[in-house]
């Protein structure tokens, strides 16, 4: 289970973060701090997605 939560957060990280940063840059935030902030929020927020996802994978695989 930790293997494929740990591949999908590579996935689900950098989309999560990715989206994020487009979001405050849409927004007009475009300094450093909140970049950094928005992309850290985004790497946070993919932990216990990927965990989620992860568990809905196994359980409709079995």
């Amino acid at each position: 289970m930790f293997r494929l939560a740990s591949i999908l957060y590579s996935i689900v990280g950098t989309s999560l973060a990715g989206s994020f940063v487009i979001a405050a840059l849409v927004m007009g935030y475009d300094t450093m701090i909140p970049i950094l902030v928005s992309a850290v929020t985004g790497a946070i927020l993919a932990l216990p997605l990927s965990y989620f996802i992860t568990r809905a994978i196994l359980a409709n695989a079995r």
